[in-house]
């Protein structure tokens, strides 16, 4: 009886938990605000999203404009989807946005009635006597700005905007007015177009210089920035959203491979480590992904780069040696700056003031291997422009690193060494720094995207977050000068 009685209350606690636990337990939920232009692609990436990962995603649908203005008031959601760049522009001038993804383009056409009975052919048409058409609201619709935009740039938006039959809020209430007949024709998105199958598309060449661009961002009041971060990768991955996007006949960006958590493989110049390293880690905590970073000099990863090995992207500690391989990179983008030095013991005893004094004494110097590293290539550069090779017979040791040439001179195993001056900034208390006066005594470091990288896009959001403002101080704190 006492065991039955035991039982009853373990079987009764176990699912009185279960079911506290559930209760308590909240799926994953995001709100999005989506231009309506792309309701019928996003209406199916978003049912496919909540199969494969049980994550609701709300969207609120609308014109660009009213959308964006809902987001202003609010402070509220995870992501906004704009089809016109002006609004993006407005949203970062805001403060509202934080990551941001190409996904597609858009075309205007002209669309009719099934056999266009009005027989029209260009968008000046839309000003003969006998045909009525509809508009998008310019203040609240990427068709509707880009319309007037188009009518201005023609001189005649103040005939069309008396002429227009009425103005639209969205992109399908336009489409709309047209399928049911209550006007003649109007200008929208060719993706939205191609879902009339039941109206004509007419294609004037004076629309094709107003292409506009899809994007989506993040926002700033997500309280899920991973999670946002998660469905921006699906919904952009040339195999899950932009395949469905395709399906419907809009012209998609190339876009990354479906990774749920990628791993990007960076190979990056030594001396960048300590300016990077912390913004890398807060990208990955933030992307919910991870970086996999080669940390060595760039003659050595130059070398593995030649030899076949291809990371998703190369920072290089000089662009010397990203120019040796830049036939397999893309985007290429300046990062930072810092200036090569001398470094020596406490105090200077051996009275060091320039590079002439490396040659006309004899003492240990340390410098970095020019096969191995962008510093010792450098470093033997200057020493030619300057005729001053003599400086290698004190030459006592080479080493792939600078950061290694630091340590052996702090254990007094070195003299003086020649390193970057950002290698100097944790140990300027402990050793002293000469300056090396000839203007081409820098290195720049650069960014590039491989070009047969799967993870472009993502790389690209890493390389926003290194040269972004929030990042400089990483730099500068580091004796580095960042480049625009």
């Amino acid at each position: 009886m006492k065991l039955l009685v035991v039982l009853f209350f373990a079987i009764f606690y176990l699912i009185t938990f279960d079911s506290c636990t559930n209760n308590n337990k909240k799926e994953a939920e995001l709100l999005v605000y989506c231009a309506a232009g792309m309701k019928t692609p996003m209406d199916s990436v978003v049912k496919q999203y909540k199969k494969e990962y049980g994550v609701d995603v709300i969207v609120q649908y609308g014109g660009s404009g009213s959308l964006l203005s809902n987001i202003r008031v609010s402070n509220k959601g995870d992501l906004y989807l704009a089809s016109d760049n002006s609004f993006l522009e407005s949203a970062k001038k805001y403060n509202l946005v934080d990551e941001i993804q190409p996904l597609a383009f858009l075309k205007p056409v002209i669309i009719t009635r099934k056999g266009n009975p009005k027989k029209i052919s260009t968008i000046l048409d839309f000003l003969k006597p006998n045909v009525t058409f509809c508009l998008g609201t310019p203040e609240v619709t990427s068709i509707g700005k880009m319309t007037q935009k188009l009518y201005t740039e023609l001189n005649v938006w103040g005939d069309i905007s008396k002429k227009v039959t009425v103005f639209k809020p969205t992109v399908f209430d336009v489409a709309n007015d047209v399928k049911l007949g209550t006007v003649d024709a109007a200008i929208i998105w060719d993706g939205v177009a191609y879902q009339y199958p039941e109206l004509d598309i007419i294609k004037d060449p004076q629309l094709d210089n107003f292409q506009e661009s899809v994007w989506v961002s993040v926002l700033k009041s997500s309280k899920n920035p991973t999670e946002a971060l998660k469905f921006l990768r699906y919904l952009s991955a040339r195999d899950k959203g932009l395949s469905v996007f395709e399906k419907y006949k809009y012209t998609v960006v190339e876009g990354d491979k479906w990774s749920e958590k990628p791993d990007l493989l960076l190979y990056c110049g030594g001396v960048n480590r300590v300016s990077v390293e912390e913004i890398i880690k807060q990208f990955e905590a933030r992307e919910g992904l991870t970086v996999t970073r080669v940390y060595n000099g760039c003659g050595i990863l130059v070398g593995q780069i030649k030899t076949g090995r291809k990371p998703d992207a190369f920072l290089s500690c000089d662009i010397s040696f990203m120019d040796m391989v830049k036939a397999d990179f893309c985007d290429l983008r300046n990062i930072s700056q810092t200036d090569i030095v001398i470094v020596t013991k406490k105090g200077n005893p051996l009275n060091i003031k320039s590079l002439k004094d490396l040659s006309d004494q004899s003492l240990k110097l340390g410098v970095c291997n020019p096969q191995q590293s962008s510093l010792g290539a450098l470093t033997q550069r200057i020493f030619k422009s300057l005729k001053l090779e003599s400086i290698n017979k004190n030459v006592f040791v080479q080493t792939p690193t600078a950061d290694l040439l630091i340590n052996q001179l702090r254990t007094g195993a070195l003299d003086a060494a020649i390193v970057y001056e950002a290698n100097t900034a944790k140990v300027k208390d402990k050793l002293d720094v000469i300056a090396i006066k000839e203007t081409y005594a820098k290195a720049t470091q650069n960014f590039g995207l491989s070009k047969i990288s799967e993870n472009k896009n993502t790389m690209k959001r890493l390389v926003d977050a290194i040269k972004s403002e929030k990042s400089h101080n990483h730099f500068t704190n580091n004796g580095f000068v960042i480049k625009n």
